[in-house]
């Protein structure tokens, strides 16, 4: 029989799409707070001998963690032979050292928590620094998905003359892999620091650009702050409004208001669930379940 399928985190599109490109059967479990927020898991479906795959990205992960080990738990306890998790966004990637004494070392810790319930593991594009091995943290089969592709076949029909814009050195491999995809152009901005407090930017060769459609590229929107500044050099160098790709639309505090004041058009990936989502990941989501699930 075709693995379970159960939806944590409300994105019922990506359920959908997931649904019919690896061909798993939706299923049913119930999620509510007590009025002083416990959280009440209960199955619905009969999992006796199946396998089950959770679909929770892990945006505000601090609520969403408890809920998704006991459902991941009560799985098992009900006679589940597996549980894979998909978690598009998985969280708490930042911190992956001890920068000052006595900091938990939060990425390690998350995935000493989380690893231990589930059998496999795919995530998109998870946002690594100094550990670049996914598999360093979660000891259990996993694949990384890259949206690059996804993002590339979507940049051509929807966007006029676009430029593609890395906002500095450290996105220049990623923003590359999409303009090759997209058989697009594209550039990286050079910083340049003019003192302890200010930094200058400049677009390479603007006179070339100027007639194309900025097209921004980021892994993550949380503040929305480097999509800002971006913006903010690219309007004073005389260019076009410009659009902005992400995987991954996190809107920490008032990032969509900020982003839809200074008139950035945003397009991100359906990994987290929001209006913004343009871009669909089911099909490259599905062919890494394909690969782990049994």
């Amino acid at each position: 029989m075709n693995p379970l399928l159960f939806c944590l985190d409300g994105n019922l599109a990506l359920q959908t799409g997931l649904a019919a490109a690896a061909r798993l059967q939706p299923a049913v479990c119930q999620l509510r707070q007590f009025p002083d927020e416990e959280s009440y898991v209960r199955v619905l479906s009969d999992v006796q001998g199946r396998d089950a795959v959770i679909l929770c990205s892990l945006h505000g992960p601090d609520k969403r963690f408890i809920p998704l080990c006991f459902l991941m738990e009560t799985l098992r306890e009900m006679g589940t032979r597996s549980v894979g998790l998909v978690a598009p966004y998985l969280a708490y990637m930042r911190q992956d050292q001890r920068f000052h004494p006595g900091e938990a070392v939060s990425a390690r810790l998350f995935a000493a928590l989380l690893a231990p319930h589930i059998d496999w593991l795919v995530t998109v594009d998870p946002h690594l620094h100094r550990i670049h091995d996914l598999g360093t943290l979660y000891p259990v089969p996993h694949r990384v998905v890259h949206a690059a592709p996804a993002l590339a076949a979507w940049v051509p029909g929807k966007i006029a003359r676009p430029l593609l814009i890395g906002p500095d050195s450290e996105s220049e491999q990623w923003v590359s892999e999409v303009a090759r995809l997209a058989k697009a152009p594209f550039i990286v901005l050079q910083k340049m620091r003019l003192g302890d407090r200010e930094v200058a930017v400049s677009v390479p060769d603007i006179q070339r650009w100027r007639e194309h459609t900025p097209v921004l590229i980021d892994d993550i929107i949380s503040t929305g702050h480097t999509l800002l500044e971006t913006a903010g050099h690219l309007q004073r160098a005389g260019m076009r409004p410009p659009v902005a790709l992400a995987v991954h639309g996190v809107y920490a505090e008032h990032a969509q208001r900020d982003l839809q004041a200074a008139g950035i058009q945003v397009f991100t990936s359906n990994s987290i669930r929001h209006a913004s989502n343009a871009i669909d990941l089911s099909t490259l989501l599905a062919q890494a379940i394909k690969e782990l699930a049994p």
